[in-house]
């Protein structure tokens, strides 16, 4: 006959606080005629080996476990025999002690001996518990068996695993919410390395079976595998819409700066700089390789399909440009300087090209490198952005020309500063012939 007695591992919440009850020592009482020549403790040990299963039956694989759940607690448990009380069975319920086996009763004083020097106190971290308290772990104890929550294959360490698994689980999951997505990879896995060393610490200080749920262990790690591949693979799609979103800026950016009012090489370029930092410094993760040369390629493209246009666009602007500013120098303001100097520069242009047959031999001419720079100055600078006031400083512009043609001669008259053409001749206010 076997007897057993132990104290189950269950968590109680104590100020908001979960706490493990520590197992006690589980004492095998054995009552049997012999033992076989074997010790008590020799009996027990033989009777928790595995019991071989070669063609793999689900009953005796059962029994395995069950014999496996109990030599978990071997390390701290002790075996005790009792010899038959009386070899008339059916009088032992009305029998005194006096007329039971001698050897009987010597060996159940010394069980009583035993059991009171195996008996602790029973403490819940560090604190010893009172009678009511020890009552209240009991009737959770009972609740839980009521309840069903015993281990249906008869591992008792499993199942008193479970509640702290989840709780394990749980503080995982809250560690692993409060990443700030996208992240570089190495960034998760250190987070992932620390946030596991905190659910092992939880998990030794309150698992029962000290030092043997190796089958708890092993599945804690296989849940939080997968909720790490989940955050590995948010992490991923992230990383991705992120990418995709800078990308997607500096394609457009790059397409608007193709088709600048006024060209400027000073301008693409910075445009060039800023998408390219920006993407570096914003784009993280493990789509950043991926998107990186994606973005070189396009970069690239468009800073050659800008460079192939930007001289050509500029030879036609400064054409129009010239022939403009002869028309406004000479019949609107009739500023000669003016009209001296677009003539000038259309003159060079058209002269220059036609000379060497091209407009590309144009440019690499000093003279053109003079006028892109400055070109290149008037137009863009960190303080004023031609291009951008380009619209509202041609009003502005328009409007002083009528101002002036309108009011400032009259008002200004012979003491005007600029060279104007002069409308008279051996002073008679004959009119002007051209």
């Amino acid at each position: 006959m076997f007897a057993l007695g132990c104290k189950f591992h269950v968590v109680n919440r104590v100020k908001g606080q979960d706490v493990a009850f520590e197992p006690a020592k589980l004492l095998w009482l054995i009552q049997r005629d012999f033992l076989q020549g074997k010790s008590v403790q020799e009996m027990v040990n033989e009777a928790l080996l595995h019991v071989p299963n070669k063609d793999g039956n689900k009953n005796i694989d059962m029994v395995n476990q069950i014999r496996d759940s109990l030599a978990i607690m071997g390390d701290n448990s002790t075996a005790f025999s009792l010899p038959q009380p009386h070899l008339d069975r059916t009088k032992l319920c009305d029998m005194k002690d006096g007329e039971l086996d001698p050897m009987y009763v010597k060996k159940k004083e010394q069980l009583k001996q035993l059991v009171s020097s195996i008996i602790r106190p029973k403490v819940v971290q560090g604190r010893t518990l009172s009678g009511k308290e020890f009552v209240s772990f009991l009737e959770q104890i009972l609740e839980a068996l009521n309840k069903g929550e015993i281990p249906s294959t008869g591992s008792l360490v499993e199942v008193f695993n479970k509640g702290i698994l989840e709780r394990c689980l749980k503080l995982y999951h809250e560690r692993m919410e409060k990443l700030s997505l996208p992240l570089i990879e190495q960034s998760v896995q250190d987070y992932h390395e620390r946030s596991m060393e905190e659910v092992m610490k939880l998990f030794e200080e309150q698992h029962f079976g000290r030092h043997h749920a190796k089958k708890s262990v092993e599945q804690l790690q296989e849940e939080v595998n997968k909720v790490f591949k989940n955050v590995v693979l948010a992490n991923e799609y992230q990383s991705s819409k992120l990418c995709e979103a800078l990308y997607t800026r500096c394609e457009d950016k790059m397409d608007q700066l193709q088709v600048l009012r006024l060209p400027s090489m000073a301008k693409f370029n910075a445009g060039f700089l800023q998408c390219n930092q920006s993407f570096e410094q914003k784009c993280v993760g493990p789509a950043k390789a991926n998107y990186e040369v994606r973005m070189m390629k396009m970069l690239g493209k468009s800073r050659s399909l800008f460079i192939k246009e930007y001289n050509h666009r500029l030879f036609n602007w400064l054409v129009a440009f010239s022939l403009v500013m002869v028309v406004v120098g000479r019949f609107i303001i009739k500023f000669i300087l003016i009209e001296i100097g677009a003539w000038i520069l259309f003159i060079f242009l058209e002269t220059y090209t036609r000379m060497f047959w091209s407009a590309e031999s144009l440019y690499y001419n000093s003279v053109w490198h003079v006028i892109v720079s400055t070109w290149e100055t008037l137009v863009y600078s960190p303080v004023l952005d031609l291009d951008r006031w380009a619209i509202p400083a041609g009003v502005m512009v328009a409007l002083f020309i009528l101002y002036w043609r309108c009011y400032g001669r009259s008002k200004h008259g012979s003491g005007w500063i600029l060279p104007l053409y002069n409308t008279k001749k051996g002073g008679s206010n004959r009119p002007r012939s051209d």
